[in-house]
């Protein structure tokens, strides 16, 4: 049986991310297709864990740690479950992989992107998502939604504009680089536009 297709959502806090996946999620189960929704950091019990340590606001963790916090916790998800699930034929849709690690602790944290790359290689071994969908949006407007919620930030989302405006950049840089990979999607639309240019983006992979 061939590897079955990681697809991956990215984009900075805001951007709709884990609305899109659930539309997908739906949209795809539909049309027929086993498919698995996880995130990141998490997915298991040990990523779990970490994800607890990484967005409480209460700790302060140190931009080296964090990036290799990420790291450990991709490193536990892709072994205990993404491999295993990409054997079996399941077509996996994945909230957060490498690309944030780039953006948020390479160019948000100005850890360099090489570095974190290196970093994430190690402990993925290697594994690349099929297809990455990239949520773009003002970081103004992701941040003004992330007001809306109501909720508690963590302790990312408390950064200031700077640091937001860094991770954006990046993305977009990362999507100039990876264009066959990357397929940017206007955040600003609504859900039904969003959903119908991501289905438009994986279409070849279904």
């Amino acid at each position: 049986m061939a590897r079955s297709k990681l697809i991956t959502i990215e984009g900075i806090d805001g951007a709709g991310k884990s609305t899109l996946a659930g539309a997908l999620v739906r949209e795809l189960t539909a049309r027929g297709r086993q498919v698995e929704l996880l995130r990141e950091p998490g997915g298991v019990d040990v990523s779990e864990r970490i994800r607890a340590l990484v967005k409480d606001p209460a700790l302060a963790v140190a931009p080296r740690a964090e990036a290799l916090l990420y790291a450990a916790a991709r490193a536990q998800l892709v072994q205990e479950l993404l491999s295993p699930l990409l054997e079996q034929g399941t077509l996996i849709l994945l909230d957060r992989f490498v690309d944030s690690s780039l953006a948020y602790q390479g160019a948000g944290r100005e850890l360099g992107v090489e570095e974190v790359r290196h970093i994430n290689e190690f402990a993925t071994a290697g594994l690349t998502p099929d297809r990455t969908l990239l949520l773009r949006i003002d970081p103004a407007l992701g941040r003004a939604r992330q007001d809306e919620r109501a909720l508690q930030p963590d302790r990312l989302e408390r950064e200031g504009e700077r640091f937001f405006a860094r991770i954006a950049a990046a993305y977009d840089e990362l999507a100039d680089e990876e264009p066959e990979r990357i397929r940017p999607i206007d955040a600003g639309q609504t859900l039904e536009d969003v959903l119908r240019d991501a289905l438009a983006a994986i279409e070849d992979l279904l």
